[in-house]
């Protein structure tokens, strides 16, 4: 599972020119699910996203969490991610999740994010064309893949 994260002063995402999802300071997620990914990848990447200490405390130095700032999270399902680009320009699609249960584990993920203390997740369209906009702060991306905490993969 890979998520990248990006450090927002606010974020939104439209569907049919239809806002369907807006946060204020927090995280803008993408998230792209691998085929062969697992509830236990959720539960980790989510633990990881909600400790994660990139936001400035009284000193300037990034060590605080998006709990610590009260901070909201908009979550957006992006296969793209998943993309492989071994060979050639155009990017294949294979490793991700099939639909099914990518939306199955993005959901769940969502839901595990709420379960280690982000009072606020929203969320896009899982498999619509969206439109997303965000006011990135800093600006901060950090890229998580589970893979990296992974001894069996």
């Amino acid at each position: 599972m890979r998520a990248v994260i990006q450090r927002v002063l606010s974020s939104s995402v439209a569907v049919d020119g239809k806002t369907v999802g807006e946060v204020n300071k927090g995280y803008m997620v993408l998230l792209g699910v691998v085929d062969g990914d697992t509830q236990s990848e959720a539960e980790l990447l989510a633990r990881k996203t909600a400790m994660l200490r990139v936001f400035e405390d009284e000193n300037g130095k990034m060590n605080l969490s998006v709990l610590d700032v009260d901070g909201e999270i908009l979550c957006i399902s992006q296969f793209t991610l998943c993309a492989d680009t071994k060979k050639g320009n155009r990017p294949s699609f294979t490793p991700s999740a099939e639909p099914t249960e990518a939306n199955r584990l993005y959901d769940y993920f969502c839901e595990q994010l709420k379960a280690n203390g982000v009072k606020r997740v929203e969320k896009g369209v899982f498999g619509a064309d969206m439109k997303v906009s965000l006011i990135n702060d800093g600006p901060v991306t950090i890229c998580l893949d589970t893979d990296t905490w992974s001894k069996t993969k």
